[in-house]
């Protein structure tokens, strides 16, 4: 937003972390206009009523919470999984796939509040910043953006602590453990502090969810998930919503460890960052997803959806969730899924997820074509002629390089 361009009204997406925490005071002090502070819960179990209370108390004009989380977990994690998007892969691109909800939401309040622009808390250095602004560029061009890490000057973490200690607002980051923290039905990621050294290893306190790999059960878990064209519908045979399922696997996940990952990534601004997360119900869900699409997808129709699944993540993580290319990877993606109905069994023990069964009606899997047994439907003479035929093109540049005739 330029400095001419002076906003009536302002929704911000606030958290009550440390950034929208003074970013709210921030833009009442640089505008003196109206500001609503808009939070979404998508499963992070904040204490809404203490964050209403925060915000009004900061000097939002409103507060508006809306509960998301079947509509995250429905209409954007299993989209997503039905992909088995991963990026770079390692990345089950939790922050990223909830972002373009929260910003969608973000413009209906501000529609609804007839707020003439939207706010965020995402440094200029981070993806979210393109990831809130792509989304509203998308629903509602016509809303003007005030991105205040780009123009103001309080340019570090400590910078920020300081304005908040100023302005008598408490923050949940101290000096002491300035971890970043963002959280989800999907998975809770940490950066900043100690983490910004890669070679430090990740206190184990600083894990929210998560049981150590040394500290889990010594009997292993087995879990069964129901899937209907693509989606999971049911875990060891209850059926359950998208959010309660989602849930369900992170509960039993984070028991036994699952889910951790520790890396370092590639911004789509250009810099490498290191972040740690926990998803441990994603891990275990994108694990049976894989294993029951083994039975009933064709190969080619596999490597096909596979050679594009970059590409998708890269989409997801840059921000480009309402794009007409990631739109359109969707419907292939989802057509792809139609046949895939049926039950994948998974093993999870000491931080691993392994597959231990998978079945469904429309399994291309054939014992008596694959069996190493006596069989009377496939006739092994055949595939002399199948490997000479895809040697040939080997054996005619051979006979070329060696002169021979």
């Amino acid at each position: 937003m330029t400095e001419t361009v002076r906003p009536k009204k302002i929704v911000l997406a606030y958290s009550g972390g440390l950034d929208t925490s003074v970013i709210l005071k921030w833009l009442q002090e640089t505008y003196s206009c109206p500001v609503v502070a808009f939070s979404a819960d998508i499963g992070q179990k904040e204490d809404w009523d203490a964050v209403r209370k925060k915000a009004l108390e900061t000097g939002a004009s409103e507060v508006v919470i809306r509960d998301l989380r079947e509509e995250f977990v429905r209409d954007y994690v299993f989209p997503m999984f039905r992909a088995n998007a991963v990026y770079e892969g390692r990345y089950l691109l939790g922050t990223s796939i909830a972002r373009p909800l929260i910003a969608k939401e973000q413009v209906r309040v501000a529609e609804e509040t007839g707020a003439d622009a939207v706010s965020h808390g995402a440094t200029g250095k981070g993806n979210d910043q393109v990831r809130f602004e792509l989304t509203y560029m998308s629903i509602n061009p016509q809303l003007a953006i005030i991105a205040p890490w780009r123009v103001w000057d309080l340019t570090s973490r400590q910078r920020l602590i300081d304005f908040a200690e100023r302005h008598g607002i408490p923050v949940p980051v101290t000096k002491a453990r300035p971890y970043s923290m963002d959280a989800n039905l999907l998975h809770i990621s940490y950066e900043g502090g100690i983490l910004e050294d890669p070679w430090a290893e990740p206190p184990e306190d600083m894990f929210m969810w998560t049981r150590s790999p040394e500290a889990v059960p010594d009997q292993a878990r087995y879990v069964e998930i129901d899937f209907e064209r693509g989606d999971p519908v049911a875990v060891d045979g209850e059926r359950l919503s998208p959010a309660q399922i989602l849930g369900r696997l992170n509960e039993i996940g984070a028991e036994h460890g699952v889910g951790r990952a520790d890396i370092v990534e590639n911004r789509f601004v250009g810099m490498k960052s290191r972040g740690v997360y926990e998803t441990p119900g994603g891990t275990i869900l994108r694990c049976a997803h894989m294993a029951l699409e083994s039975l009933v997808l064709d190969r080619e129709v596999v490597h096909l959806r596979d050679g594009l699944i970059p590409r998708y993540a890269e989409l997801v993580y840059y921000g480009f969730w309402f794009s007409p290319e990631r739109e359109l990877l969707q419907k292939l993606v989802d057509e792809s899924q139609i046949p895939v109905t049926g039950t994948a069994r998974v093993k999870v023990y000491k931080g691993a997820c392994q597959v231990a069964g998978r079945r469904a009606e429309r399994s291309l899997y054939r014992p008596d074509f694959a069996t190493f047994e006596e069989d009377s439907v496939y006739r092994q003479a055949d595939a002399e002629g199948f490997i000479r035929l895809q040697g040939l093109r080997l054996r005619i540049r051979s006979l070329v390089e060696k002169g021979l005739s």
